[in-house]
């Protein structure tokens, strides 16, 4: 995907917010122009592990979908805080999907990931969760929306539309939440109850509300992202995030929705 932007022939995607900065600071021309969603990341072990807290993971393997993903940042932040070194838990690269099977086969002890790939190891019984993102940062970011500054300058009504289609699906998702794991789960490719118990056990596990990329909270990724070694250099916040295509208010959008299964 990085290649593909870097190529100019990906327009806008969304990417985890370290490496869109990691890309402006190469000075490849992307903005980040919105927030996918907040929260939605899990801290899964086994079933049967003891483990309460990261100390209790101090000589197990632990897997992360990338160095460059807010999780990582997030986990050893968590560490520091709870005095364990990083060289005390194996880390390990590996796509999300490929997480709740190798934590079923203790070829992991633990993962730290996005949603569905955390609820899938709870309904299958494989897997328990020791931390929800949102109980250690609140209100925590993973992607975002980056889009190249010529697509910004060739076709802003596009991405005003994409903008707003994400926010009002965003609005609608929050209040009909049954219906969007039913909307959803074909895009996902994963069976509907997964999708509902992500959007509902509990129901602030993710929320997609509150998705303007503020100063702040990119600063502190940032600075995180620096201190971990990630990241090489600053970026200022006027040439990485554009928020022109915001919608001032954020209606909830029409969804057709499929009519259910039958049992």
């Amino acid at each position: 995907m990085v290649e593909t932007i870097k190529a100019g022939r990906l327009d806008a995607t969304f990417m985890i917010v370290p490496l869109a900065m990691k890309l402006r600071a190469q000075g490849v021309p992307v903005k980040i122009c919105y927030l996918g969603h907040r929260d939605g990341s899990t801290i899964m072990v086994r079933k049967d592990s003891p483990a309460q807290n990261l100390q209790d993971l101090r000589g197990k393997k632990l897997a992360i979908p990338s160095k460059y993903s807010n999780q990582n940042l997030v986990i050893r932040k968590l560490m520091e805080d709870q005095g364990v070194d990083p060289r005390e838990i194996e880390f390990v690269e590996m796509p999300p999907p490929d997480m709740p099977g190798a934590l079923a086969v203790r070829a992991i002890d633990a993962y730290f990931i996005g949603e569905p790939h955390a609820a899938r190891a709870e309904l299958d019984g494989t897997g328990r969760v020791l931390y929800h993102v949102k109980d250690v940062w609140p209100k925590f970011i993973s992607c975002c929306l980056v889009v190249t500054e010529k697509l910004i300058e060739e076709n802003p009504a596009a991405v005003q539309d994409l903008v707003r289609g994400i926010a009002e699906s965003g609005e609608w998702a929050e209040t009909h939440r049954l219906e969007a794991a039913r909307v959803a789960s074909p895009f996902f490719r994963q069976d509907e109850r997964v999708v509902r118990h992500v959007l509902t056990q509990p129901p602030d596990r993710v929320s997609y509300r509150m998705l303007t990329p503020e100063d702040r909270d990119l600063e502190r990724i940032m600075d995180m992202g620096l201190k971990a070694g990630v990241l090489e250099k600053r970026v200022p916040m006027s040439e990485l995030i554009d928020r022109r295509f915001i919608p001032k208010v954020i209606r909830p959008a029409k969804i057709a929705v499929p009519a259910a299964a039958e049992p």
